[in-house]
This record gives C-alpha cells, sequence and structure tokens, in this order.
C-alpha cells in the first residue's frame, strides 16, 4: 500500500492506470504535467512517481532531475513509447529506478513497483550495535474484506492506540502492521519486529527488556538493551503473541498500562515511549477461559482489533495476487512477464489455500521457474495438492458432475497408458501427447504411484 504519483498527459492512460493502481489497494495521484507533479512533490511526500516522457511544460527528463532534488527517497519509474538504450541509461543516471515501455504491460508494472517498493525503508534507528528498519509494506486486493482492513489502517494509523491483529497464519498480518506504521507518526522512527514463537521461553524476557550487567549467570559483561529500548520513540510489533509465558505476561501487561519495566536483573525502573502492534493466529478468548492467558493482558492487547480474512474468505483478491507475483518472480529471475492459462487459473480458485497468501505465493514462485515458455500451465503447479474432486465412483444413486466424468476418465486412461509402457513415464507421455511434467501432475493430482 504505497502512495503513489502519476504524471501523464494522456487522459485515458492517466484515468487507466491510477484505476488499476486503486484496485491494487494503493494511494494515487494524478497529475496532466510535469509541473504540476513538482508542486505536488514539493508539499507532500510520495513513494513512487510513475511519469510520462513526453509531457507539456516540463518533460519527463527535466522531471526525474527536480523531483530527485527535491525527494530523492521517492522511486521514479518513466514510461514511454520511445525507448532507446540511450534513453534509459539517461534516465538511470538523472536519478530514475526503472523505466516501462509504453503502452505499459500491468503486470510488468506491478512487478517493477513491487521491486521498487521493497527497496524503500523507513529510516532505520541503530540500536545495541544493530539497525532495524521496516520496509514500505504492499498489500494486494480490492475485495471487500481487504478495502475494510485498508479504512481501518487509515483510521487507527495515526493514533497511539495499540492493536491486536488476528488471522490465521500466512494472511499477511505483518504487512498490515507495517502499514499502520508507515502511515502513522512515528514512522520516521524504527518499527522493531519480534517473533515471539521463535524466542526460547527461558530467553524472551532478557530480548524484550535487556539484561544488567551480570544478571545472571552467563550473562554478558555488560548491560544489553532489550527491543522494547531499542523501539523507543517508534513501534514495537510482537508477532505471535499468544505464545508467551505467563511471566512474561505479566512483564508485558505493565509495559501496556504504564510504559515502564526493568530490565533483567535490574532495579531501576525505565520509561519507553513505543506503539505496540501485536498478532496471533490462536483464539485468545479460549485461552482466556482456560486459564492459560491473562484475561487483563487480552483487554489491553486487544484495543483495536483487526481481523485479516483466510484467502478461502476473499477469493476475487486470488487473481490480482497471482498477477502480482508472477511479476515479482519473473523479474526476480530475469524472465519475459508470464500468464496463468484458464485451467490453471480455475485451480488456483477453486484451491483452499489452508497457507493462504504464503502458500500462493509460493506455489506461483515454483511455477514461475518450472514453466516453459510464457504460460503457466496447471502442470506447472507442483506445489498445489489435489483440489478435492472425489475420483471414486459414486453409488448407484448419486449424479456424476461434468468434472467428476472428466477426471474418472483421465485417470482410467493414465492408469491404462502406464500399464502398456511398464510404467514408463516418457513414453505415456509421448503416447499422450503431453509433456511429461504434466504425466507428474497428474500422478500427484489423482494419488497414483
Amino acid at each position: 500500500m504505497a502512495h503513489i504519483l502519476i504524471a501523464e498527459d494522456d487522459r485515458h492512460t492517466l484515468d487507466g492506470l491510477s484505476e488499476l493502481l486503486t484496485d491494487e489497494g494503493h494511494f494515487v495521484t494524478g497529475v496532466s504535467n510535469g509541473q504540476q507533479a513538482v508542486d505536488l512533490v514539493q508539499q507532500q511526500k510520495f513513494d513512487v512517481l510513475l511519469t510520462d516522457m513526453k509531457m507539456p511544460r516540463i518533460n519527463g527528463m527535466e522531471l526525474i532531475k527536480k523531483v530527485h532534488a527535491v525527494s530523492p527517497e521517492t522511486h521514479i519509474i518513466m514510461m514511454t513509447a520511445f525507448a532507446t538504450v540511450e534513453t534509459a541509461v539517461k534516465a538511470m543516471r538523472d536519478g530514475a529506478y526503472s523505466y516501462l515501455t509504453k503502452p505499459v504491460d500491468f503486470g510488468e508494472l506491478l512487478a517493477t513497483l513491487g521491486g521498487a517498493l521493497n527497496e524503500t525503508a523507513l529510516p532505520a534507528r541503530s540500536g545495541g550495535g544493530q539497525t532495524i528498519s521496516a520496509p514500505e509494506p504492499v498489500i494486494i486486493g480490492n475485495s471487500p474484506k481487504i478495502r475494510e482492513i485498508f479504512d481501518r489502517i487509515d483510521r487507527v494509523a495515526r493514533a497511539n492506540a495499540t492493536v491486536l491483529i488476528r488471522g490465521e497464519s500466512g494472511t499477511g498480518k505483518e504487512l498490515v502492521a507495517r502499514a499502520i506504521h508507515s502511515r502513522s507518526l512515528r514512522a520516521d522512527k524504527t518499527m522493531v519486529d519480534v517473533s515471539c514463537a521463535s524466542i526460547p521461553e527461558n530467553l524472551l524476557e532478557s530480548e524484550l527488556f535487556g539484561t544488567e550487567k551480570g544478571a545472571y549467570t552467563g550473562a554478558l559483561s555488560t548491560t544489553r538493551k532489550g527491543y522494547f529500548e531499542r523501539a523507543d520513540g517508534g513501534t514495537i510489533f510482537l508477532d505471535e503473541i499468544g505464545e508467551i509465558s505467563p511471566s512474561v505476561q505479566v512483564k508485558l501487561l505493565r509495559v501496556l498500562q504504564e510504559r515502564r519495566f526493568e530490565r533483567l536483573g535490574g532495579t531501576r525502573p525505565l520509561t519507553v515511549d513505543v506503539r505496540v502492534i501485536a498478532a496471533t493466529n490462536r483464539d485468545l478468548e479460549e485461552a482466556v477461559r482456560t486459564g492459560r492467558y491473562r484475561q487483563d493482558l487480552f483487554y489491553r492487547l486487544n484495543v483495536i482489533p483487526i481481523v485479516v480474512s483466510p484467502l478461502r474468505e476473499r477469493r476475487e483478491d486470488i487473481p490480482a495476487l497471482i498477477d502480482y507475483f508472477i511479476g515479482k518472480y519473473c523479474h526476480e529471475n530475469g524472465m519475459d512477464i508470464k500468464r496463468m492459462t484458464d485451467e490453471a487459473l480455475a485451480l488456483c480458485r477453486d484451491h483452499d489455500w489452508p497457507g493462504n497468501v504464503r502458500e500462493l505465493e509460493n506455489a506461483i514462485e515454483s511455477a514461475v521457474v518450472i514453466s516453459e515458455g510464457d504460460l503457466i500451465r496447471a502442470e506447472d503447479l507442483i506445489n498445489l495438492p489435489s483440489t478435492g474432486i472425489a475420483f471414486e465412483v459414486p453409488e448407484d444413486d448419486a449424479l456424476l458432475t461434468l468434472a467428476d466424468t472428466k477426471g474418472l476418465a483421465e485417470k482410467a486412461l493414465l492408469q491404462k497408458t502406464l500399464e502398456e509402457v511398464g510404467g514408463n513415464r516418457t513414453k505415456a507421455a509421448r503416447l499422450l501427447g503431453v509433456t511429461v511434467r504434466t504425466i507428474h501432475y497428474k500422478l500427484k493430482r489423482y494419488g497414483l504411484q
């Protein structure tokens, strides 16, 4: 979710790009000439400037220089119908991040935009010999559930209230936390990420609150700051907050109530100014009922709740996510932008994605790498398990759907062909007129050995 400025004198192109990028969840401002763009950049911060090459008053090359001088942190992407090597080199030398040839391919634009945003980092502060920075988040989707999250982010970002983000694993809770921080009044300060489940229980307290010199046998000979001190003035993101022990729960409650704590082994209270954003995939209400989680801590964490829905409840976001990940991994692997066949897209839409967006991203990355040519086919989705079509012959009184019939026939033909060639998959592929990769995919899909 970025703030994007588009400078484009062709109204049709400007409106089209604005609509597409808004649908991807970005904040978009459009202007029709370079001077208007310069004026806006002098007044407010933009993450990305998308500019045409030829425009009235100030052309794209001049605009790159002016914007880079005023706002060097703004990534500039040039669009031109007259691309040459000389043009590209000059644009990059003058401060452009990249350039695109018109008419702009939207998948390529998303990939380039994603690369720019992944390089963007909020100003980092050094704490305890360690520099911690937060990249600009990119949240993809246009479903009602995602738009609710965008609206909630806008409403709560500039407040200091504690936020509890809930949702299944892989739904993007960390992205929501980063979006809140990047839109907050603390955006120029540090955001420190802490995965509570990945730190051993006996070390979590010292990691969060720090350690006084000689606090315990084997402790460092110097005082060490914890994550809360390193995040002073900024934001601390406590992921998997449902995993913390009762002793840490007590100390965390005090920080939330009083903004004070002591380092492990220390006696002097320390005060910090930190906004807390927490996340969990656990049912904390049930943990409170069973006595595993403090009720008062739960209330302190749950001041502003945000629920990130699983991907199966917002399937309309799947095509946009697929486009984004295809663009991202084609760009990372130096490939031309690929597209997905209708059969593969239907397979993705029908899958329940228990691992949510993270699982989808892994599947698309794999498919981009192994697919041949410019198409991603169903058989290229090798990490995608069966979508649940039942291939057992139904009871006599049951009805066969078209998909059932096709699946049964395909499975039977595959079995018969493999038996005839003694299990040789290369020969089976040649006889059936498909690739060996397709044979592997079908065997996995139908559970055949």
